[in-house]
């Protein structure tokens, strides 16, 4: 970390261990270790579910509304991807269960493009398209 935080700045935990942590928190209290100095102990987060809790420096980084986008992007990558190769396991392993999986995998597909204008190629999700492509029918 670059810089230290103060109270309101937003940041996330490192290696999160639970849903709450994988929100966006806000810094609520600066622990020093003494006032003589600016090194920070600790850092105290509430996240919008009310919890606040209190972590290393080390464990937190600052954050922003701005690395959510891409956050968001990497997760939905992500999603992609595992769901297109269930899809294609599916494909071979039972029919029903292969069009749910297909349907799932489009579903991910729209969501993304529509509230993101993330486009991901279902047969390669991995490589995102976030710019407009001229490309025909999809």
């Amino acid at each position: 970390m670059n810089r230290f935080m103060d109270l309101g700045d937003t940041a996330r935990v490192i290696t999160p261990t639970d849903p709450a942590e994988y929100r966006l928190g806000t810094v609520t209290d600066v622990d020093y270790p003494n006032p003589q100095t600016t090194y920070v102990r600790r850092y105290t987060l509430r996240f919008p579910n009310g919890d606040e809790r209190t972590y290393p420096t080390e464990s937190v980084r600052r954050a922003t509304r701005a690395d959510d986008r891409a956050a968001l992007e990497a997760a939905f990558t992500a999603a992609c991807v595992a769901v297109r190769d269930a899809c294609r396991i599916a494909h071979d392993y039972d029919a029903d269960l292969s069009s749910g999986t297909a349907s799932l995998l489009r579903r991910l597909v729209d969501l993304a493009s529509l509230r993101l204008g993330l486009l991901l190629d279902p047969a390669d999700p991995a490589w995102p398209h976030t710019d407009n492509q001229d490309g025909g029918d999809q």
